[in-house]
């Protein structure tokens, strides 16, 4: 006797019974679904591993559904712009003369105080599987029209807030533009459009005790717990944000964090791992722009580390040197120098995977670490007379953290273009 076949696909389907509820509610999975299932791929993006060296950018498309502002388009499918290589470029490079830009400060006028050579003004970043759009300064500039720009942070973000108005003014009648400085802030206006590029001091973002624009150099630092009122205030009203902070965090392994105000006769001060002070600062940051920031009318921007080139031993030179004296870039594609900590990094890419704030990181680090032969080294105005033993030993007083200008901060720039108009 055979045995009897189970019953077929079919035959249990005709004796299945489905309540009108419930198909219902699978027709309206499948609506959404199909609805919103672009907005759902870049929500589930965002928590993704981490690329190379544990950096992340945020998806193109708000979580919320449609284009973020601004945008025009998209990048190119699997195309990174921060992953790729440094080309000479005689032609097109540099994107504006030092001579011609009024608004650099004295600390990144290379040429003006005595750099000899140009060569580190005519190289172009190309990403390896895409071309990066060029810097349109008539699309910058309309699209600025009645709004705000403002990059708050330290004296590196500085330097780039710098090379945008060095990208536009050249663009803008004499008459019709202006800077002014009051304390923290530092605002560039473009008469014609209504419009402001903007930088606000606050190395830390955080409050801080060196908070001062001009008296920070404090070697004691200390920061004061989730503060950020105190400088948020200034920021309220910003169309186009673009913070950073990194180099004022690196004083050695911990860090000292106020616990209440620094009005206090009798200060509450914690000493908490280097590592978890910027968490803490980042935290803060993301929650202001949570509570502060429209994501259907601002865009928010983060500019990771800036590396600096202290130590020449790494690339393989003398012991004793540093950035001085460097004409070429690094070539190793696998170099990453001691100064720049991955363990910050991580912390970065920790809080940027597990927020909901659409934020977009702008990945300048490795890219900055091949050009050790960009910084101001020698070749910019004191802040103090030098001393004989100084005027002897260069390398003592080379500063191999901030950048020429033209120069590196201009591609920073073009990639905060292509991020802004093609996330």
């Amino acid at each position: 006797m055979k045995p009897s076949s189970p019953p077929s696909n079919f035959q249990v389907m005709r004796k299945a019974r489905f309540s009108p509820i419930l198909l219902t509610f699978l027709a309206f999975i499948v609506f959404v679904t199909i609805l919103y299932s672009q907005d759902f791929r870049c929500l589930f993006a965002q928590f993704d591993q981490l690329p190379e060296h544990n950096y992340q950018t945020i998806s193109a498309t708000k979580k919320n559904g449609g284009q973020l502002p601004f945008a025009l388009g998209e990048t190119e499918e699997e195309c990174d712009v921060f992953s790729g290589k440094w080309v000479r470029d005689e032609v097109n490079r540099p994107l504006y003369e030092e001579s011609e830009c009024p608004y650099i400060q004295p600390q990144l006028t290379c040429q003006e105080h005595g750099r000899p050579d140009k060569e580190y003004q005519y190289w172009r970043w190309q990403p390896h599987h895409c071309k990066l759009p060029s810097f349109n300064a008539t699309l910058m500039l309309e699209t600025l029209r009645g709004k705000r720009m403002m990059f708050v942070g330290d004296s590196l973000n500085r330097g780039q807030y710098v090379s945008m108005v060095c990208l536009l003014q050249r663009f803008i009648p004499e008459d019709a533009k202006s800077m002014t400085t009051n304390g923290s802030l530092t605002v560039f206006t473009a008469k014609n459009y209504n419009a402001t590029i903007e930088f606000y001091w606050a190395p830390f973002l955080v409050e801080s005790n060196s908070d001062d624009a001009i008296v920070h150099r404090i070697s004691d630092r200390l920061v004061r717990k989730g503060s950020i009122i105190k400088h948020g205030k200034h920021w309220k009203g910003v169309d186009i944000m673009v913070f950073n902070t990194y180099v004022w965090w690196m004083t050695g392994q911990t860090f000292k964090i106020l616990q209440g105000s620094f009005d206090d006769e009798v200060k509450d001060i914690a000493e908490v791992s280097t590592e978890d002070a910027y968490r803490m600062g980042i935290k803060t940051m993301l929650r202001w722009i949570k509570r502060n920031m429209d994501p259907k009318k601002t865009r928010v921007f983060f500019t990771s580390m800036s590396p600096s080139h202290g130590k020449s031993v790494e690339w393989g030179g003398s012991p004793n040197g540093n950035c001085y004296n460097e004409t070429k870039m690094i070539e190793d594609p696998n170099y990453w120098g001691s100064d720049t900590r991955k363990s910050i990094m991580q912390v970065l890419g920790e809080e940027f995977r597990k927020t909901k704030v659409p934020i977009i990181l702008l990945n300048i680090t490795l890219l900055s670490n091949y050009r050790k032969d960009a910084h101001t080294s020698i070749h910019k105005k004191q802040w103090s007379p030098l001393t004989p033993e100084q005027i002897a030993n260069p390398v003592s007083y080379a500063d191999c953290t901030h950048w020429c200008l033209p120069g590196l901060q201009d591609t920073w720039n073009e990639l905060l273009f292509a991020k802004l108009f093609y996330p």
